[in-house]
């Protein structure tokens, strides 16, 4: 109910401004800066996007920092020398000073704990589709940045303009685990609305079909996996030379991060300059930080803290040998543990005194063990957390 209530608030409240703007026959601007120096395309490519932002959205006003470029001298400049250090500084002060509200660079040094969250478009069926993340690292664990991801990316889709985004994982190392954490979130009463994969199998645990078709609003992922992401779906059909599709590496997002700062690529091209800046604009007038630290809230809420203190990695007893059960035929099989888990999975049924082997499957890793025992196996991983 309180989530409704503010989500109606919100609403609320933009429709008032745009009847307010609506009647006073004027567009409120959102002034956002542009790196408009380093490109590998060149400096034009860059203000083509940015020209082509302005034409897309008359409430965009973008502001190239940089040596200024004959033929764009019309545009609202922050001039510097042709000097990345001196462009970066000249960003990070407008945007401290408040002359811009969000930034679009084609690099910035987040502190750990910040990433960013890019946003493609899936070819199959032309559906937009958020990447947690693309760049910087939201934790140094993986599966505990995975997590944030996952709550850094439903805010980001939120601050976008979806209300109830979807959300699914994909199948890499840790994805079970990802998912058990959230779904222990989620039961606790954090709304997260789990996508499903379009694959038979269904769940929320997502394949290369799903990434392809848009199978979900958000696809959490590990930002080295998101960033390789980004570029195939950005440059597939290019030769890989000029990133000719989607919105960028998407803002930055983390706890306690007050910046709404975007990243495209030294091969970005301009309709996705121009994404990129579009998507900025979006994210730092819906207070993208804002979104960020009330998903953190109801996470929060909902143990978040303890799950994440849980994820972090656990002292191996080296000294402890477990013996090996009698074989037996191995004719079933019990899936979703995670393959980072699956070994001392296999060790735990043994201690019990079930004889199993890690396997992996087509979908993934799997505990092959005799049909008869497949209950009580289930009951044993069950009670240790790891399905």
């Amino acid at each position: 109910m309180e989530e409704r209530n503010t989500t109606q608030k919100i609403i609320g409240e933009v429709l008032a401004e745009i009847i307010e703007d609506v009647k006073s026959g004027c567009v409120k601007k959102v002034s956002i800066g542009l790196m408009a120096y380093g490109s590998e395309l060149g400096s034009e490519e860059l203000l083509k996007g940015a020209a082509l932002a302005m034409k897309n959205d008359p409430s965009v006003n973008v502001i190239p920092i940089g040596p200024s470029v004959q033929g764009f001298e019309q545009m609202e400049w922050i001039e510097t020398p042709a000097c990345e250090s001196d462009i970066s500084k000249a960003m990070e002060d407008a945007l401290e000073r408040g002359i811009i509200s969000g930034a679009v660079a084609l690099h910035y040094p987040f502190p750990l704990g910040v990433t960013t969250i890019g946003k493609v478009l899936t070819p199959a069926r032309a559906r937009p589709c958020f990447i947690a993340s693309s760049t910087g690292t939201s934790s140094s664990n993986r599966v505990e940045a995975m997590v944030r991801n996952a709550i850094y990316g439903i805010a980001a889709a939120k601050a976008d303009g979806i209300t109830s985004p979807t959300v699914g994982i994909l199948n890499l190392d840790g994805a079970q685990t990802v998912l058990r954490a959230l779904q222990k979130l989620s039961e606790v009463g954090y709304p997260i609305k789990f996508g499903s994969s379009m694959r038979k199998e269904g769940g929320s645990i997502l394949r290369g079909n799903d990434l392809l078709a848009g199978s979900v609003d958000v696809c959490v992922t590990d930002t080295l996996t998101g960033n390789v992401l980004m570029k195939l779906f950005a440059a597939w059909n290019t030769g890989g030379n000029y990133e000719a599709l989607g919105w960028g590496y998407g803002p930055s997002a983390g706890e306690n991060w007050n910046k709404v700062e975007s990243i495209i690529s030294r091969a970005s091209g301009a309709p996705v300059v121009a994404g990129a800046i579009t998507l900025n604009a979006r994210c730092a007038k819906n207070g993208l930080p804002a979104a960020v630290a009330e998903e953190l809230r109801l996470a929060k809420k909902a143990g978040l803290d303890e799950i994440l203190a849980s994820l972090q990695p656990k002292q191996a007893s080296s000294e402890e040998e477990v013996a090996t059960p009698p074989s037996e035929p191995t004719d079933e099989e019990i899936h979703g543990i995670d393959v980072l888990e699956i070994e001392e999975a296999v060790k735990t049924l043994w201690k019990a005194g079930i004889y199993a082997e890690s396997s992996m499957g087509c979908t993934g890793p799997v505990i092959k063990m005799a049909a008869a025992r497949i209950e009580k196996a289930k009951a044993v991983l069950k009670q240790n957390g790891y399905i």
